[in-house]
């Protein structure tokens, strides 16, 4: 009913919306699906597909067998996944803890720590001069490197700062008056009413460590220690095909020197994207929840 009172005018913007919004889906989602396409093609077909095709031409998840079995693929899987566990716990952990501090007006030096805060945004040192710390630091060659870098995220921070400051000052009385102390307060009452703003920054934290690339391929010599999208780079990048060969001797892999570099190069791709898409539902679930929600129970 509602629907047959829109002016023509009100159902023209609607359509040139939605066809907007159709053609954005298509543009992000058709380079994604032809990768799909690529890996689970019949590997000698792979260099007769263009860069359109989002259907498998034949059938054939050899490139996906090859990845799985593919030691440089199985330690960056491990060695990304560990990065980006603990570096996202730790990064949630601290960045709360301080958000939270700084959310209290009645904190010394409030005002001043804000500033400081703010200056690491517009006066951020380049990777030079990180790297000449880390290496006096003798944090060259160790998961450290790349965990403690950036452990609080100043963007992040200011985030949870103003979704603390919006907590009710009762429901914190409240508390202090039922026994609480600061640290309960702090694990039973404000971290559940910020459930959808923690989701939030976790999200950007394991999409950060996930992704990233260039410090741990300046700090990490001992190849061994290479995340997965340092691998990527070795294969899409540099185009490693002797890394790829060599399987066949190594893990006695049938037909690995017929695979095609372009295929193996779109499952490497796909594989390290697939972790981060899985772990979105999780998250953001959270996000349609109230600020209020946790305070109800």
């Amino acid at each position: 009913m509602a629907s047959s009172n829109k002016t023509r005018m009100e159902r023209l913007e609607e359509a040139i919306i939605y066809s907007v919004l159709i053609a954005i889906v298509v543009v992000t989602v058709q380079p994604i699906l032809n990768l799909l396409a690529i890996s689970l093609s019949d590997p000698a077909r792979v260099p007769g597909m263009s860069g359109m095709d989002i259907v498998p031409d034949g059938f054939s998840i050899d490139i996906w067998k090859l990845l799985a079995s593919h030691p440089a693929v199985q330690r960056g899987l491990m060695n990304s996944i560990f990065i980006t566990l603990v570096g996202a716990i730790l990064n949630v952990t601290f960045t709360a803890m301080m958000a939270w501090a700084l959310s209290r007006k009645k904190l010394p030096l409030r005002r001043t720590l804000f500033v400081l805060i703010l200056a690491t945004i517009v006066f951020e040192p380049g990777i030079i001069p990180d790297y000449f710390v880390m290496r006096r630091l003798g944090l060259i060659d160790s998961y450290a490197s790349v965990i403690i870098y950036k452990l609080v995220n100043a963007w992040y921070l200011i985030i949870l700062i103003r979704f603390f400051e919006e907590v009710p000052e009762e429901l914190i009385e409240a508390a202090t008056l039922d026994g609480a102390n600061a640290f309960q307060v702090f694990w039973r009452v404000v971290l559940p009413l910020a459930r959808p703003a923690l989701a939030t920054i976790t999200l950007f934290y394991v999409v950060y460590h996930w992704n990233d690339f260039l410090r741990p391929m300046i700090y990490f010599n001992d190849q061994d220690m290479w995340p997965l999208q340092v691998v990527l780079r070795q294969f899409v990048v540099v185009g490693d095909k002797a890394a790829i060969v060599g399987l066949q001797a190594m893990n006695n892999y049938e037909g690995a020197s017929q695979i095609d570099l372009r295929a193996f190069r779109a499952g490497m791709i796909l594989f390290t994207i697939l972790p981060v898409l899985a772990i979105y539902p999780f998250i953001l679930r959270y996000f349609t929840k109230g600020t209020m929600s946790g305070a109800l129970k």
